[in-house]
Parts: C-alpha cells; structure tokens; sequence
C-alpha cells in the first residue's frame, strides 16, 4: 500500500488542478477531451509495462538509471543520473516548493519572503522526514495521498452538485481539431501523468517479490485514471466545456460556485497538499537515484552510504536537500527561474525516458537467458508505442524550449555532466596508473 501512494503522491500533484483548463481550450469538444486523456492513460500504461519488466528483471533501488547502464554503459546512465540530480528532480522540488509557499503564505504570511520561507522549510522538513526511514516516509505520504485525494472528491462531488451552465452542452465529437494541437493535448495530459516511472526506484525495497511490483504499477495507473476522468466530467458537468476552457483556476472556480468562497479557500488547501505530496513522493525516490550513483562511482562514494536500521540514504538526502535548497535561492531572485527550470528539463527527461524504452529491446536480444517474471505483454507494440511517444515528447518539447529560449540552458546542464564525467575518467586512470608502478 505505501508503493502505491508513493507512486499516486508523484503522478497527481498540482497539474491536475491546472491541466483541464489547457486540453478543454485545445480541443474544444467533450469526446475529444475525454478521448485525449484516456489516450495519455493508456500511454502511460504502456510505459508502465515497460518497467514492469525492467524492474521485475533488474530490481535495482537505482531504477531507469540502473537500466541505462545495463543497456547503454555508465557514462550514459551516469548523464542521466548528473540531470537528475542537478535540475530534474531538485528542480521538481524547488518549484513545487515554492507553489505551497505561495498558497501557504495566504493562510498563515511570515512576513517579507514569506513564499521563500515557506518553501525552504518545508524543503529541510521533509527531507529530515525521509532521513528518519521509509516506514516513516510511506506513512506520511499515504496521509498526504489519503487528503489529496479527498481535496480531488470534494471537485468531482460539487461538479455533480452545481446546477452547471445554463447553455446546452454541445455533443461530444461535434468538432474536430486539427492533428497537431491533439498532439498538444496529448503534451499536457502525458506531462500530467507524469512520475509513474519512480515506480521503479522502489522496486528493490517492494515486498511480497518481483511480481508484487507489477500490481503496484498498474494498479496505481488505474487508480490515477479513474481520478483524473471523475474529475474531468465534475468539471465539464460544473463548468461546461466552454467555462472549463476559459477558467484558469478551473477546480477554484467550480467549488466557489458550488460552496461560495468558503470552497475557494479550501481549493487553496487541497493545492497545497497536493504539492506537499508531489515534495515527498520526489524526495524519496530522488534520493534513491543519488544513492545509486554513489555505489556505481567511486569519485561520488559518499553519495553511496545507507542506513540499515532505518532504510534510507542519508547522505542522498542531505545533498538533495542541499541542491534543492539552492535552487530555492537561485528562485527568489529570478522572475521566471523556476518556469525556465521546467522547459530545459523536458528535453532532458522525456530522451532518456525513450531510452529506457528502448532498453527494453536492447536487453532482451542482449540477455536472453535473464529470468524475466513479467514480460510485457503485445511485444513488441507495446514498447514500441512507449518509445515512439517519448520521442514525441522529447521532440516538442525541445521545439517549445527553443521558442522559449531555454533549450541552452539544456545543453549547458549536460555539458557540465561531461566535464564531470571526463574529470572522474582521468582521476580513475591515474589512480590505476599509480597502483601499477
């Protein structure tokens, strides 16, 4: 039960109180709308079953990095790893952090900076939470899940209780958008969707053996799905198509209609668990990527030390905490450093996610004899649907940074990751060089 609210925690953060809004804007029919989000489930499903496999094969607390250096090498799997640690997961949780601050600040301000505050301790909190262990961890993230997904309720309930609008709805597939803005909602949905790959990094600690990890990833897919559908249709019922499309706040603005602002002010606190939730699902598997790492080269061994009494990786959390902490800084003092954050780390996650797809390939012809206890099943459709749509992803969105001006900075994260790469390499053939003499 706790690898399936980890799991729930990560994937439904604060995009499902945001996203609606776009797709219904993009599509601008009813069918289509719900046909787009069935379609990212079903996706997301695929990719599920991809690390099923992977993770049932190799189980590995290191996760997709542990399946990129099987498939590809450590160098490849060591970039991954720099990305992640660096800006994907800290970023994740420096802009989330701030998100809570920001509503936090409205229910109890601390003065100047209060959003800064905020989110730096919340930050330090969590992290000496996780530090504790991951019974501890797991316990206050199947609380947090528990309250976010009543907070998710408590929309679906007053979409069905509103009166709605007073114009006749339009018939589902009554219109039909052009291919590529479908594409684009697809973008939404699928980034919305996402973090059901952090399944993978607690495969390892998972009990019951390689198969219950299965359960744990496609039961969490379902449980997301019907979340995200029963939400959609509160708000298509509460708002209709055309108010949900126009609405920027489309969970606020429904529950102030049904509950008036006493509604508002509880959207407010469900937002803000749900980023809480978002915080520590990252925290525990971003850690376990850290740890990973630190076992894989010696140059990073500190990163490597975990605490057997207590289950966790002290010295990953305390640097991620670290980073995360820093990035908070860089944030108070850039108008739209976090905004920046999230378009130069797409392009970075959604390539190497398609090689963890592809790895799927690699690693069958590579190790046929490797005892596989779940294979995925329609091979290879499966996979490849996965691959072709993370290529997809990582395509538009290196097309969005760009336009954006950001994809440098992308660029920059990895040459940084090279250099390091290359300073280790040179420090580890010295160090054989001398042990020769």
């Amino acid at each position: 039960m706790g690898a399936v609210t980890i799991i729930v925690g990560i994937v439904i953060g604060a995009g499902i109180f945001k996203t609606p809004s776009m797709v219904a804007g993009i599509t601008g029919d009813i069918g289509w709308l719900l046909l787009i989000w069935i379609a990212g489930a079903l996706v997301s499903m695929a990719g599920a079953l991809c690390y099923a496999e992977l993770s049932t094969a190799y189980p590995h607390a290191g996760g997709d990095y542990h399946f990129l250096t099987l498939a590809y090498g450590r160098q490849t799997s060591f970039l991954y790893a720099w990305a992640k640690a660096m800006v994907i997961n800290t970023g994740s949780i420096a802009l989330l952090a701030f998100v809570f601050g920001d509503y936090m600040s409205k229910v109890l301000p601390l003065g100047t900076g209060s959003s800064v505050i905020w989110a730096a301790s919340i930050i330090v909190m969590l992290t000496l939470i996780n530090i504790l262990g991951l019974h501890v961890s797991s316990r206050l993230q199947s609380l947090l899940t528990g309250l976010e997904v009543l907070g998710l309720l408590a929309i679906a309930i007053a979409g069905f209780l509103a009166a709605g609008p007073e114009a006749a709805q339009p018939q589902a597939f009554s219109s039909a958008p052009p291919i590529g803005l479908l594409g684009l909602a697809l973008v939404f949905v699928l980034l919305t969707f996402g973090g059901w790959n952090e399944a993978a990094y607690i495969s390892a600690e998972v009990k019951g053996g390689p198969r219950t990890i299965v359960a744990v990833i496609v039961s969490s897919l379902l449980i997301i799905t019907a979340i995200y559908l029963l939400v959609n249709i509160a708000l298509i019922q509460g708002l209709g198509i055309q108010g949900l499309s126009s609405s920027k706040a489309p969970g606020a603005d429904l529950l102030s209609s049904a509950l008036g602002p006493v509604g508002e002010k509880a959207m407010g606190i469900f937002v803000a668990v749900a980023t809480l939730t978002s915080i520590n699902a990252t925290l525990i598997v971003g850690a376990r990527a850290n740890y990973a790492l630190g076992r894989d080269w010696p140059a990073l061994r500190f990163l490597g030390h975990w605490q057997p009494q207590r289950g966790s990786p002290t010295a990953a959390y305390v640097s991620q905490g670290a980073i995360s902490l820093a990035l908070v800084g860089f944030g108070a003092y850039q108008a739209r450093g976090f905004e920046a954050m999230v378009e130069f780390t797409a392009p970075v996650f959604w390539s190497f996610l398609c090689l963890v797809g592809l790895a799927v390939f690699i690693l069958r012809v590579r190790d046929r004899n490797q005892h596989r206890p779940f294979r995925v099943p329609l091979y290879p459709f499966t996979p490849l649907v996965f691959v072709t749509s993370c290529g997809y992803l990582a395509y538009s969105s290196m097309a969005y940074a760009q336009s954006k001006g950001a994809l440098h900075i992308s660029l920059a994260v990895m040459l940084f990751g090279l250099a390091a790469l290359l300073i280790m390499a040179l420090g580890s053939r010295r160090r054989a060089q001398s042990h020769s003499r």
